[in-house]
């Protein structure tokens, strides 16, 4: 019975640990590479685009993503992590 309890007690915090990690890694619109990649320049998305090329790729956006992201850059730690990205949004305003 104790190895059971045990074996039990592992496999519960084994897969605690990693849902908790499946929540933190790619959880924000802002780390998929695809939705990402038309507003940079270069593949290592660390150039944005023009103003008015960034503008378009929001505008090809759903509105669904464009909320999203908007959500996303109001948390200070994503929107630390994309501080040029997040700018750029509130400089558009969320424009649709």
């Amino acid at each position: 019975m104790t190895k059971f309890l045990c074996a039990s007690a592992v496999a519960l915090s084994v897969m605690t640990g990693s849902a908790l990690a499946a929540g933190e890694t790619g959880s924000s619109a802002l780390d998929n590479p695809e939705k990402m990649a038309p507003f940079y320049t270069d593949k290592d998305m660390k150039t944005l685009k023009s103003e008015a090329d960034f503008k378009a790729a929001w505008e090809a956006l759903t509105k669904e993503d464009r909320d999203s992201m908007m959500k996303d850059c109001s948390g200070k730690t994503i929107a630390a992590d994309h501080d040029n990205f997040c700018k750029m949004t509130k400089q558009l305003g969320g424009a649709n």
